[in-house]
């Protein structure tokens, strides 16, 4: 590196040693002698100052220490992207024995490791065949002389350009433009330029379908004004770039099937009702978004939202959301089938987090995966019952029935527990023996020693379990499940005493305990599935 400063230096990315930086500043700085690069770091604590120095400011920073000043020959200003192609795949000797077994090549499905390639012929020839390129972290900050990219790499269908120099959209677009056939970019990590005005739609990225614009500094206007460019994208990817505020996809983005806007911080929830017609968005990632809550106000309690109507994966963890009411309003969208919802505060209100599981799956009627794990039909069914259960007193005084003449349960009531009426309705309306309290287990008297068998299965070996009397068949059955490692079938049970010689009772109400029907210590429950 020398003293030697490209044209149009102000605003290219350079790498100083392992650190990046943009050039805020070229020319002198009085008293001293030479050309100085006055630079804004990514990392403000390698800095030294705000750009203003002796006085006099030269330029500026975000950050009140984020600036400095170095020499030229300090400056790595990158380079083409073929020339990090040849470098990051060793196409000399000295490269080969630098990189080892890293210089591997991706032509198809097949993977291929150079070394010591014998000729200049040969190494073209293979780089023609390339169709999955990786330059990540190679200094790649323009791209190079016309058309030679066509040349050198003409099947090209994913590239990986993340944490490179690249200053300007328009840099990845005349590296794209040379790519016929590109489907897979990934441009992360590169604080770039993006076109302020509409710009003429172009072929260039007219085959793409997944894009990465992570820690790119990309407004969510500056997507909306390339989106025109990108007719066929299913999957765009924009977290870490301090987006606040949304706007409506007019006629741009209606292919898109996976957004993920984690770790940007959203003004609020209502955000999302811009983004909410997006006809096939199924996937959308909200990790740390600063969403506070969650409401779709076209439908009513019991209702489905016009809003995100193919969406089946939404993940809202690490968020603010302090209310059970944003979980009831997931429940309104129509095709929602898989939620990851850890580290948000409303799931501090309850301790237990089996409890907590329940809750969310009751109040979700579609739903079949939960923090990514699968939702069986016994657990549901399980949840369901239970949350009736646990919340029957509040809806008895509420105004809620057994009459269905006289069962009017208030809006309060409702706005908190949209789904009970739903469930009354599937399983019945809890039975007043149900809503009793239970008193407090004693050991001493209220545990049953029970023989379990599978009649069915003689593999299976008996096996002995204490069990309270206060214990339901539906918590039974859970036991069991885990107990016996039985896969999600409907189990039936039954048992066996002493006092009834030759006759088995049928254990068929879910709802009742163990008490209910009068097994005694040494009765046999017997297993089928």
């Amino acid at each position: 590196m020398t003293d030697w400063v490209p044209s149009e230096a102000l605003g290219r990315r350079v790498l100083c040693g392992t650190e990046y930086a943009t050039v805020r500043y070229v020319g002198s700085v009085p008293p001293t002698a030479g050309i100085w690069l006055g630079v804004e770091w990514d990392d403000p604590q390698r800095g030294k100052h705000d750009g203003t120095y002796e006085g006099t400011q030269y330029f500026k920073c975000r950050h009140p220490r984020g600036g400095s000043f170095i020499r030229p020959n300090k400056a790595n200003f990158g380079v083409d992207f073929l020339t990090a192609v040849k470098n990051r795949y060793g196409l000399n000797d000295e490269q080969d024995a630098q990189h080892g077994t890293e210089n591997t090549l991706v032509f198809g499905k097949k993977t291929v490791e150079f070394v010591g390639l014998d000729s200049i012929a040969e190494q073209q020839r293979q780089l023609n065949q390339l169709v999955d390129i990786s330059v990540c972290e190679c200094a790649v900050s323009h791209a190079g002389q016309k058309e030679e990219i066509g040349r050198t790499c003409a099947n090209i269908r994913h590239i990986n350009l993340s944490k490179n120099l690249i200053s300007s959209w328009e840099t990845v677009t005349a590296i794209a433009s040379e790519v016929q056939n590109l489907e897979t970019l990934n441009v992360s990590g590169n604080k770039m330029k993006f076109p302020s005005t509409s710009t003429s739609v172009s072929s260039v990225f007219s085959k793409l379908r997944v894009l990465a614009l992570n820690q790119t500094a990309v407004t969510w206007t500056e997507v909306l004004l390339c989106a025109p460019g990108w007719p066929r994208l299913e999957e765009l990817y924009l977290t870490s770039n301090n987006i606040m505020v949304l706007e409506r996809p007019d006629n741009v983005l209606q292919t898109l099937k996976l957004l993920d806007l984690s770790d940007n911080q959203l003004l609020d929830g209502s955000q999302l009702h811009l983004i909410a017609h997006l006809p096939r968005l199924e996937q959308l990632i909200l990790r740390n978004s600063g969403i506070a809550s969650i409401d779709f106000p076209d439908a009513g309690f019991g209702c489905k939202t016009k809003m995100f109507p193919s969406l089946k994966h939404l993940a809202i963890n690490d968020n603010k959301i302090s209310q059970w009411s944003s979980i009831n309003e997931l429940d309104k969208l129509p095709s929602l089938r898989s939620l990851q919802c850890h580290n948000n505060p409303f799931m501090d209100t309850e301790k237990n987090p089996e409890t907590l599981r329940q809750l969310i799956i009751a109040k979700i009627s579609q739903l079949e995966v939960l923090n990514k794990s699968e939702i069986l039909p016994a657990e549901r069914k399980g949840a369901e019952l239970d949350y009736r259960k646990i919340f029957g007193n509040d809806w008895l005084a509420a105004g809620g029935n057994w009459n269905p003449e006289k069962n009017n349960p208030s809006e309060e009531f409702l706005a908190a527990h949209p789904r009970y009426p739903l469930l009354c309705l599937k399983y019945g309306a809890p039975e007043e023996g149900e809503l009793k309290a239970q008193q407090p287990l004693t050991l001493k008297n209220q545990l049953l020693t029970l023989t379990i068998k599978c009649p069915e299965k003689p593999e299976q070996k008996p096996v002995q379990k204490k069990l309270p009397e206060s214990m339901t068949i539906q918590k039974v059955k859970g036991l069991l499940y885990r107990l016996l490692k039985i896969p999600g079938s409907e189990l039936k049970l039954s048992y066996e005493s002493s006092k009834l010689e030759g006759k088995e009772v049928e254990l068929d109400n879910d709802l009742k305990p163990l008490q209910f029907y009068s097994i005694e210590n040494g009765d046999c429950m017997l297993v089928r599935w």
